[in-house]
This record gives structure tokens, C-alpha cells and sequence, in this order.
């Protein structure tokens, strides 16, 4: 039976052996940082009371720690700022883990987070990151990649749209590959999960615009290939609910997480006969694309039409006004899908499944593109 854990986020984690010198100068019960010398695993345990070997094995992810520990050694990480030396890492553990992360048809800005926050958790835990796009393959073809990948990986981190892909998980887990998905909304007993609470955002971001008081709130779904995006819908309809605001069907339309279909869906809700008073979009590539819909059309934003978007990526802050968005902290997503994934290859006891979910907290970011709705 599945093992259920929670892990707190993860911050700046593994270690390194002191050098000779660095060992010579003891501990004190309250150490600093001092300019140009680097923090020693030794005032790591100093601060958290705590043997060097101890803080050894949570910074790597051994699983015979207590969790009151290893919360302990992880604020001394934290208030430290202490970073590992790779150089003074064994390069045959490094070889020894290799983990990739497959990505299929993403947003090019929500992307990049994740590539840069895996790229940061393979990097301070010395292991070998693998990067491959599966675009175009087909179900097929994806099992297929997925048979051929658990031969060559130690673990696998799956974003959206492959997290949600039961063919490619059933392939990965059957070969006994740990996986880790990156911001599903799908319990599972099978794979780990990093995720935020997607339900709870979109309803405190939809209760946001209720608040300036919009009663006539547009609201553009995410990609249907994808739990998340049912989640956010779900959030959205909760709040007006709690409002006392009757969903109206026509206020509602498709996309797919992409700026055209953002287009596409802004020219239908603007172009109803009563149109919104503001627009919330399950992204913000199709949140940018509502602000330049309205921008062609002469609207003010957001003295005419207020805009919010999701997961606050770089497209957040390119368009004018910048958005008002619900931050998914999405590299740190990833550099905490590494610790979670080399938690479950280097532990001890194989025969028992370790499942991880992850819930990350998310944070309403006020911006310009939100006012209270124009006068009727």
C-alpha cells in the first residue's frame, strides 16, 4: 500500500564534505556568513543542533531522517543560504542518477520556469538531467518513448500536458521508474504530484474581481486535456456561487493555454451584446492575448475591461498594463520535483512505494490591470 508523505518546499539543499581548513575553524552557536568565505556543513548542524552527518543525509535525500529533523536542518539550509560545493561530490553517484524531464506542446514561458527550476535541482544535487520533447509522437508513440526512457533513467518529472497521460505513466511505473508530475490536479497512487491548490486560486482570484465589483466576469478555460484547467473552472463557479451570482454559459469559452486561442475567445466574449465587465483567463499567454483583443477594439484597460490571468510567467509582466495574476511558483515546482524523485530512487527500502503530494502555496499578485467595472 502507497506510503502518503507531505514535503515541505524544499529550498537550497544538498551539501558538501568541509575542506581541511574549513574543519579547523569549529562551530559557534550562532554562525555567519562572512564576505568571501563560503558556509560549511558544519555551522549547518551548528545552527540546527544537529550532527555534519545528519545534515549529510538530508541534503541527500535519505529517507531515514525523522521529518522534525529534517525541517530543522532545512531552515538552517534556508537562514544560512548555504550552497554545495559540486565539485566535492562524488561524479559516480552523479553519473549513477539520471532523471529527465519530457515535455510535450507547452506554453513557451511556462516552460522555461520549469527548465530552469529542474535545471537548478539537478545542478546543486550533482545528478544528470535529461530534456526531450515527445511533440508530434501521438499515444502511441509516447508509450513507446516511455519503454525506451525507463531503461536509460533512474527517474522521470512530467509536466502538463504528459503529468495527465495514463499510457506514459502505466509504461514509466510498470518498469519501476518513480515519476513525479509537475502541477496535476489528479491524486494519485502511483506517482507523486508538486501542484498548488488550482480550485482555492481561481476562486480567490474570481472573489478579487467581485470585490471591485464585477458581476458580469468573462472566464476563459484552460486546455481540456488537462485536470488543472477543470479545477479553475470549478473555482471560478464556486465564488460566484458564494456571491450570489448566477453563472451565465455564454461568459464562458474555450482555449487551449495558447496566446491565439486567448485571441479567439476575447473577439467572442467582446463581442457579446453585454459584454464582461472583466476577463479571467486560466493562463496568461491568454490573458495577454485578451488585453490585445481589447486594446484593438479601443478599450481601456482596466478603466473599461479588467484582465487576470495565471501562473505569473514572464507573459505576466510583457504586456500593458501588466497582469494581475495568480503566481504558481513553477520553477520551484521543478527544483522540488528533483529532491522529491531522488528521495524515492536513493532511499533504502525498495519494496515500499513512496507517493508524494506536494501542495505548493500560490499568491494573488495585484498588478494594474484590475479597477472597479466602468458605469453602466
Amino acid at each position: 500500500m502507497p506510503i502518503a508523505a507531505k514535503i515541505r518546499p524544499s529550498g537550497e539543499l544538498p551539501g558538501r564534505r568541509p575542506a581541511p581548513e574549513e574543519a579547523a575553524l569549529g562551530t559557534t552557536s550562532k554562525p555567519a556568513r562572512r564576505k568571501g568565505r563560503a558556509i560549511t556543513i558544519h555551522e549547518v548542524a551548528a545552527l540546527a543542533q544537529v550532527s555534519p552527518m545528519t545534515v549529510s543525509r538530508v541534503i541527500n535525500g535519505n529517507a531515514n531522517v525523522r521529518e522534525a529533523t529534517r525541517e530543522k536542518v532545512m531552515r538552517a539550509v534556508e537562514q544560512l543560504g548555504y550552497t554545495p560545493n559540486l565539485a566535492a561530490r562524488s561524479l559516480a553517484a552523479a553519473q549513477g542518477t539520471r532523471i529527465a524531464l519530457i515535455y510535450t506542446n507547452p506554453s513557451g514561458a511556462y516552460l522555461s520556469e520549469f527548465l530552469v527550476g529542474a535545471l537548478r535541482g539537478a545542478a546543486r544535487t550533482a545528478t544528470q538531467l535529461v530534456v526531450d520533447t515527445w511533440d508530434g509522437l501521438g499515444a502511441d508513440g509516447e508509450r513507446a518513448a516511455a519503454r525506451a526512457l525507463a531503461k536509460n533513467v533512474s527517474g522521470v518529472i512530467l509536466p502538463p500536458p504528459l503529468c495527465e497521460s495514463r499510457g506514459v505513466i502505466a509504461e514509466l511505473t510498470s518498469a519501476g521508474v518513480p515519476v513525479v508530475a509537475l502541477a496535476s490536479a489528479r491524486s494519485s497512487e502511483e506517482i507523486s504530484n508538486v501542484r498548488i491548490d488550482d480550485f482555492r486560486a481561481a476562486r480567490e482570484m474570481t472573489a478579487y474581481l467581485i470585490a471591485h465589483g464585477h458581476t458580469r466576469i468573462g472566464f476563459i478555460k484552460g486546455h481540456p486535456n488537462q485536470t488543472a484547467s477543470a479545477r479553475r473552472h470549478e473555482g471560478f463557479q464556486a465564488a460566484l456561487q458564494e456571491a450570489g451570482i448566477a453563472p451565465d454559459p455564454g461568459l464562458v469559452q474555450q482555449g487551449y493555454f495558447t496566446y491565439r486561442s486567448g485571441l479567439e475567445a476575447a473577439e467572442k466574449l467582446l463581442s457579446r451584446r453585454k459584454p464582461p465587465t472583466a476577463i479571467f483567463a486560466s493562463n496568461d499567454d491568454m490573458a495577454a492575448a485578451v488585453i490585445s483583443v481589447a486594446h484593438r477594439r479601443g478599450l481601456d484597460v482596466p478603466r473599461d475591461l479588467s484582465v487576470v490571468g495565471y501562473d505569473d510567467t514572464s507573459a505576466a509582466t510583457t504586456v500593458w498594463p501588466e497582469l494581475t495574476t495568480i503566481r504558481q511558483p513553477i520553477a520551484a515546482m521543478a527544483d522540488s520535483a528533483v529532491d522529491i524523485l531522488l528521495r524515492s530512487i536513493r532511499r533504502k527500502d525498495r519494496d515500499i512505494h513512496m507517493v508524494v503530494d506536494h501542495v505548493v502555496a500560490h499568491e494573488l499578485v495585484e498588478r494594474a490591470s484590475v479597477a472597479a467595472p466602468p458605469k453602466d
